[in-house]
């Protein structure tokens, strides 16, 4: 079940809500959790039991690294569990497949599908425990709230990789007024238009740019920069509606999203993207690593960990590690030599940071790294391609309103006049009026979008 679907919009979600408010408050978690694992079951019923054991497992482990008895003892053998898991479903096929290729071995596959969400999941049940025994926070008071910090299935499919100290105080006293629920709704809105009305739609213009008989290096510029917009608004998308369903049942997530694409370098940019993962690596990574507290040679090679982390985490593919020794290489060469000259010249870093990003997606949305050389080849490709034919024309000329509606639904435009208005009373009040008005149809539009059947499952799924 995905958040842009009718059974998840017109029939889960009523009744969970229905629900919800209608119980003690006592109930409320057990009511939370019944229904998280009814949307984990529906798209992933046999891994159940393996979600409902994690959480009791990384429960009871918490409680032995709270004691005094063997804390680091106790802290490696959760870590281990945790990454061996993720280890046996996500990678086991990818180092068996490469000690094949490199030894002429014939050792055997498995046959199994990564559980949903196994990824988000393993890194918080992860925080969960390294933050025990570091003693940032104490360990969950009851097995009920462990799982619902766990299970609550806002975020379980696809983050933001929620941390247990960020939502601790809401599990027994959740938040629930008017203006948070409103709140919650409205973004809740805007994600599932930035999902389906335009990181959809602009899903089939890759395809078409993609499928051109005769391509030009326009059209390998735009099917770049294309990429980059759909999988910001399908994933700023996903996050927003798991924010706003937070807010809904009174919980406040942490942003996984800061308008990344209106950085002017790529420092930046990782400061605004995926925060919660980027986050995370930092933390119980490159810290523990000393960070940037060490001479150039060991920095460079905490972010060349770090960005080596980061890429395999995405995916058991060549692609997803090379798309993250990209990142390590470029943020290297910045800090030591652009990082000063960037901050000064924001268009230029705007331009730079764009550029980089689409030409890194590129590496990361294609798992033939051949074919990804070449289509970052054929950008380049100035005299062996036109630069722009006809066909090109005509895909952008059908495209052009939705593209550009992508460029300010990623940029800081729509932002910045709200934040005009509010400075102006009376526009405010105006505003105030009207934004309801504007969310009703958004939702109306995006509803027909989906029965329409142009709705897609969320990119991030897969990792």
């Amino acid at each position: 079940m995905i958040f842009s679907s009718m059974t998840f919009l017109y029939y889960f979600l009523p009744a969970f809500l229905l629900c919800y408010y209608l119980v003690p408050k006592k109930y409320k978690k057990i009511c939370l959790i019944i229904f998280s694992l009814i949307f984990y079951a529906y798209g992933d019923i046999k891994y159940v039991p393996l979600l409902i054991i994690s959480a009791c497992l990384n429960y009871f482990l918490g409680k032995k690294i709270s004691g005094k008895k063997h804390p680091k003892l106790f802290l490696i053998l959760g870590l281990i569990l945790n990454f061996g898991l993720l280890f046996y479903f996500k990678y086991y096929n990818f180092f068996i497949e490469n000690i094949n290729n490199l030894t002429g071995t014939h050792l055997s596959f498995i046959r199994v599908a990564i559980p949903l969400g196994l990824s988000f999941y393993t890194f918080q049940n992860a925080s969960y425990l390294i933050d025990i025994y570091t003693h940032k926070i104490n360990d969950a008071k009851n097995l009920l709230n462990y799982m619902t910090y766990l299970l609550m299935f806002p975020h379980l499919a696809e983050g933001p990789i929620v941390r247990y100290a960020d939502i601790e105080k809401n599990l027994d006293n959740p938040k629930q007024d008017f203006t948070s629920f409103s709140s919650g709704v409205s973004r809740f809105i805007i994600g599932l238009s930035k999902k389906v009305i335009l990181a959809d739609t602009l899903t089939y213009f890759s395809k078409s740019l993609a499928s051109l008989n005769t391509p030009s290096i326009l059209s390998y510029w735009l099917k770049a920069f294309n990429d980059t917009f759909v999988l910001y608004l399908d994933f700023s998308g996903y996050s927003d509606m798991a924010i706003g369903l937070g807010l809904m049942i009174g919980f406040k997530f942490l942003e996984n999203f800061n308008y990344p694409l209106a950085s002017f370098s790529i420092t930046d940019f990782w400061r605004r993207w995926h925060i919660s993962l980027s986050s995370w690596f930092k933390d119980y990574i490159y810290i523990p690593l000393k960070g940037s507290h060490v001479k150039p040679l060991r920095r460079a090679f905490n972010i060349f960990i770090v960005w080596l982390a980061t890429g395999f985490w995405h995916g058991a593919s060549w692609n997803f590690i090379f798309w993250g020794l990209y990142y390590a290489i470029i943020l290297i060469i910045e800090k030591k030599f652009f990082q000063k000259f960037l901050d000064k010249h924001h268009l230029i870093g705007l331009i730079y940071t764009n550029v980089i990003v689409a030409i890194g997606f590129v590496i990361f949305n294609e798992t033939d790294l051949s074919k990804a050389f070449l289509f970052i080849k054929n950008m380049f490709s100035f005299t062996s391609l036109d630069f722009v034919n006809l066909e090109t024309l005509y895909y952008l000329k059908n495209y052009l309103l939705i593209f550009v509606l992508g460029i300010i639904a990623s940029s800081k435009f729509i932002k910045n006049i709200n934040e005009k208005f509010a400075e102006n009373e009376k526009l405010a009040n105006v505003v105030g009026y009207i934004k309801p008005i504007v969310y009703i149809i958004l939702l109306i539009i995006s509803t027909s979008f989906i029965i329409d059947s142009s709705s897609n499952p969320f990119l991030y799924f897969k990792f």
